[in-house]
């Protein structure tokens, strides 16, 4: 294998994905530093208040509307000031599947509708976004069941009456920034080329196949449902667009068939990809441990209440 070619398979990818964790991470530090996490905050209280949440978690979701890192960033900064319990810091990184949902929400529904049109298209993305919604609403039930509610006016509770001045701020932001950059790359460097390699060696490739095998708890769908299926664990999504797309074109399939079965190969295919995806940026975000820990209740909700909405979707239909 050649320079040029790891380069571009490794170097290049490794080199943007750096890049944006550190931008989110300057980010973060820097709207901390500026007390802008109050303002933030505040735009989130009314829902925070709900579920007994602290204000930097309400800072995290709005913040997670326009950069999931950044949010994140946030989030790892709270937990090591010890601001954040290690409850706290599940349940906001698994409130903050809505805005993370609403951020890449454009992208799902452009790719959709071309393969399976606008009326297949509209009730798959309305059904993972109504999970979605659903995820972040039980997160909020749960806090109110067993956090202790804050006291009035604790969601700006942080912010302090020092007079304002950039200087102070950047300095701060920058120094936060530096000390978190150095242990952000220790770890995420060798996590990434590990998995990089583990792709390449055919191992996440053999664990789909393995999962491809051996889906007979599937009998309920038909054989060209279960192809879509098949498609989206041992590909990537767009093959099983495409192949619900070839089946609905034929009239092999309903709308409602082709539904059901993205949902399935949703439920089945996504948290390997998030794993492999995920757990790279995330470990250089908080601690490797940290970070399996979040991906797993992440991906375990997130099952869960697809799973919810796809018997509820097959029952009604």
């Amino acid at each position: 294998m050649d320079i040029a070619h790891i380069w571009q398979a490794l170097g290049w990818p490794l080199l943007r994905l750096l890049g944006s964790l550190a931008l989110g991470l300057f980010v973060a530090n820097l709207i901390e530093a500026l007390n802008w996490t109050r303002f933030l905050a505040r735009l989130a209280a009314p829902i925070i208040r709900v579920g007994h949440l602290k204000d930097v978690i309400g800072a995290s979701f709005s913040m997670a509307f326009f950069s999931g890192v950044a949010a994140n960033s946030l989030l790892a900064e709270a937990y090591g000031q010890g601001k954040l319990t290690d409850r706290e810091l599940v349940l906001a990184n698994l409130f903050n599947s809505l805005p993370t949902y609403f951020l890449h929400l454009p992208q799902m529904f452009f790719i959709t509708v071309p393969f399976i049109g606008p009326r297949a298209a509209a009730t798959y993305v309305g059904l993972t976004l109504a999970a979605a919604v659903a995820r972040s609403a039980a997160i909020l039930v749960y806090g109110r069941l067993v956090l202790p509610p804050l006291p009035d006016g604790c969601v700006v509770c942080h912010l302090t009456d020092d007079a304002f001045s950039w200087k102070k701020a950047l300095s701060k932001a920058w120094k936060r920034f530096k000390r978190r950059l150095r242990s952000m790359v220790l770890f995420t460097v060798p996590v990434y080329v590990l998995f990089h390699y583990l792709a390449v060696w055919g191992a996440f490739t053999a664990m789909e196949r393995f999962l491809a095998a051996h889906l007979g708890f599937l009998s309920w769908m038909t054989p060209q449902a279960v192809s879509i299926v098949v498609f989206q664990i041992a590909a990537e999504t767009s093959a099983g667009l495409a192949a619900a797309g070839a089946m609905l074109g034929a009239g092999d399939l309903d709308h409602r068939q082709v539904v059901l079965a993205l949902l399935v190969g949703n439920i089945l295919s996504t948290p390997m990809r998030a794993f492999r995806h995920q757990f790279p940026y995330y470990a250089g975000i908080f601690k490797p441990k940290v970070a399996a820990r979040l991906i797993v209740h992440n991906q375990a909700l997130r099952a869960a209440s697809l799973v919810a909405v796809l018997i509820g979707y097959a029952a009604l239909g």
